[in-house]
């Protein structure tokens, strides 16, 4: 009688017995290893050809490890590190039977390497060690993929991959250190040379804000740019004006390589963590069309109006603008997203809006001012790692709205210490129009006349205050604002006019 299918309609299969993985030694080179440290023991001055990038743990034997961190401490504390002066330190290491660490060391000794090849050996381990450290992640990825937690989505998975490799990319450079003051100088020529030939004659990257630009000589590379004000003054229009005006102006040649330099304008990278992408669109498209954002939400608009948003927005559709819209998120998952879009997309411009919406590494009930100033660091970090300038937006605290003056002052920052000791640039959005507005006498005084007459003044006005600039001058730089359409331009003042007949 043949056999019933308990299951009909399905296939019964068979399940192979498991195999036992093939072992497989990570890379190591025991011999580079002990060449490395001989050369340390004959002649102490290796140790200053590799100490700048190769640490203890590089090495592959916890033996060679002691070795190592024993030699370093000896020869930072300008003391001899010899086969003799070594020993003392090392008792209570295991070792094969037979063999004594003063052997060990007298054969190290022995067969060293000469100092020309430390540095060699030294690169050698690093990078071995580096790959181990790859092999390392790479389990630990498809371990959490195949066990994941309950709590832990795949996006946190990947960003947590992405931040331990860049970790190890920074960790142990071995590129960096003194440079001869020859090669700084003719850094900053070139640097010279491409302001001459660039649109305005700008060392940096124009904002499309000419006063702004005379002042400031555009947005330096690696600078951290700190844009404050209280609500209402326009902090995230002048920031989304400048991000457009520079992502509009992109231009670029192509390098031997295939890759793109950019010679105008450039990228950006806006991290929306207030407004939605939708939103920030949105008066992005008010801005070029001159069709309020209001209207545009609300349908109200005619023909006219209409084919004004669909041309501005067939202009726009190819410019190098990217928003992440992503809210709450952290400093090192920023750091991650923005080193993702440097490498995929290019970037010229990194727009926060804004800093006190991120949070740090260290658990929310820790001093939000220490966490603010990881933040703080960490952006600055990441503006000179990216050779970027970075433009985050700032709150202010109310104690402005206390004096007569409403001006914003550096003081006025909130937890200040960190922003303005890691900003290069510290810039104030000041608009008198919207302070005189809250306060309107009552019609018919003398006083309503002459407020009418301040309003006037004031209208359409706005103030850039520079606070604090590392590289130039302080001072306020004056714009005009179009409340209707949140757009910042360059004032009209009378004396550019042509002379009146």
């Amino acid at each position: 009688m043949p056999a019933i299918d308990p299951l009909p309609g399905r296939r019964l299969y068979q399940v192979a017995e498991p195999r036992e993985p093939a072992t497989r030694v990570p890379p190591h080179n025991i011999e580079a290893e002990q060449a490395l440290l001989g050369a340390l023991l004959v002649n102490n001055d290796a140790f200053d050809r590799v100490s700048d990038f190769l640490r203890a743990e590089h090495f592959s034997e916890e033996l060679h490890r002691r070795i190592y961190e024993v030699c370093g401490q000896l020869i930072r504390a300008g003391k001899l590190a010899t086969v003799i002066t070594l020993k003392t330190f090392l008792t209570g290491m295991e070792l094969p039977e037979g063999i004594t660490i003063q052997g060990y060391l007298a054969r190290l000794a022995a067969e060293a390497t000469t100092i020309i090849n430390a540095e060699d050996y030294g690169r050698t381990i690093h990078d071995l060690a580096v790959r181990r450290d790859l092999i390392s992640i790479g389990e630990e990825v498809v371990n959490t993929a195949f066990d994941s937690p309950i709590d832990s989505s795949p996006r946190q998975q990947i960003e947590e991959a992405e931040r331990k490799l860049y970790a190890i990319a920074e960790t142990g450079r071995y590129d960096g250190g003194f440079q001869r003051f020859a090669d700084a100088l003719t850094i900053a020529i070139d640097m010279a040379n491409s302001a001459y030939q660039r649109d305005g004659h700008l060392s940096g990257t124009a904002t499309g804000l000419k006063d702004l630009d005379e002042k400031m000589g555009g947005l330096q590379r690696s600078d951290l740019i700190i844009v404050a004000g209280r609500p209402g003054m326009g902090k995230t229009a002048l920031a989304t004006n400048i991000a457009f005006n520079i992502a509009k102006a992109y231009q670029f040649e192509l390098e031997p390589d295939g890759s793109r330099k950019t010679i105008n304008g450039g990228i950006v990278g806006f991290f929306s963590l207030e407004m939605s992408a939708e939103q920030l669109a949105t008066r992005v498209i008010a801005e070029q069309s001159g069709v309020p954002s209001y209207k545009i939400r609300r349908g109200d608009i005619n023909e006219d109006d209409f084919r004004r948003i669909t041309e501005a927005a067939r202009e726009m559709q190819n410019i190098p603008f990217f928003i992440d819209q992503s809210g709450g998120i952290s400093i090192a998952q920023l750091t991650a997203r923005a080193r993702r879009l440097k490498r995929q997309k290019g970037l010229d411009l990194l727009v926060v809006d804004y800093l006190q919406l991120l949070s740090g590494s260290r658990a929310r009930s820790e001093n939000r001012v220490q966490e603010l100033t990881e933040i703080t660091t960490g952006l600055k970090a990441l503006a000179k790692e990216l050779a970027v300038p970075i433009m985050a937006l700032s709150q202010l605290s109310r104690q402005v709205e206390s004096r007569d003056d409403k001006r914003p002052q550096l003081s006025d920052l909130r937890e200040s210490g960190s922003i303005e000791q890691d900003a290069d640039v510290v810039m104030f959005v000041y608009r008198e129009e919207y302070y005189l507005k809250n306060r309107e006498p009552r019609e018919g005084t003398e006083e309503h006349i002459a407020w009418q007459g301040e309003m006037e003044r004031a209208h359409g006005r706005a103030e850039a205050i520079l606070g604090k600039q590392r590289h130039g001058p302080t001072g306020t730089v004056p714009l005009a604002f179009e409340a209707e359409i949140t757009k910042f331009s360059n004032l009209a003042e009378e004396d550019r006019f042509p002379e009146r007949m």
